[in-house]
């Protein structure tokens, strides 16, 4: 694992009704002894902003690749990228695992392409785990002479964990296309936070 998360400290900071995982039986034969499958059925990632695939209610398994984007119209994926497993959502891609190399990927079928996201999902968990705690946590003054002061202090908790990740896994912030850089654009300027947030009533004055 490039980074040390534990199923403990998900559900210390969300709660266990707000931890998502995914049982082994969803994933395809064999696939669910890959460290990837282990750490997203044992540990899972915090609900919000990333979003873990439903299994199929009849067969019980997560879909394929190829049963949800034509994979062969994307450049440069390997060419068993249709067996992999979606395992979740993030903006309009579809996150599908590679349970051989144990890397993510990001489907995006609006934009036509296909990007290697994250090394591992340990990256994937802490990614999801920083972004959704600073969405639940994160506290404007309320006061408006401070509003580009506030603004300028998340910017730079935003930039502060895209720089701390890229030096683990350089993957997810790798330029300002990536989808976990958009979602930080968006976290930057203010969106993405829920109502019940301490940001959001700031925000609501």
């Amino acid at each position: 694992m490039l980074f040390p998360v534990t199923r403990s400290e998900l559900v210390d900071v969300f709660g266990e009704e707000s931890v998502a995982v995914l049982p082994a039986s969803a994933f395809p034969s064999g696939g669910a002894d890959s460290e990837g499958a282990r750490l997203l059925r044992t540990v899972g990632v915090p609900t919000g902003t990333l979003l873990l695939r439903e299994p199929d209610e009849v067969t019980g398994l997560l879909p394929l690749v190829r049963e949800v984007v034509p994979a062969e119209d994307f450049e440069d994926v390997a060419k068993d990228a249709g067996e992999w497993p979606v395992i979740g959502w993030l903006l309009n891609a579809h996150l599908a695992l590679d349970p051989a190399a144990g890397t993510v990927h990001a489907f995006d079928a609006d934009e036509g392409n296909a990007r290697e996201l994250h090394t591992d999902v340990s990256s994937l968990i802490h990614v999801a785990l920083r972004f959704q705690r600073l969405l639940a946590e994160f506290t404007f003054s309320g006061d408006e002479a401070d509003e580009e002061a506030d603004f300028g202090r998340l910017e730079r908790e935003v930039e502060r964990i895209g720089r701390e990740t890229h030096g683990v896994d350089p993957l997810p912030f790798r330029d300002d296309e990536t989808v976990w850089s958009v979602v930080g654009e968006e976290i930057a300027m203010g969106q993405r936070f829920t109502g019940d947030s301490p940001a959001a009533r700031s925000l609501r004055g």
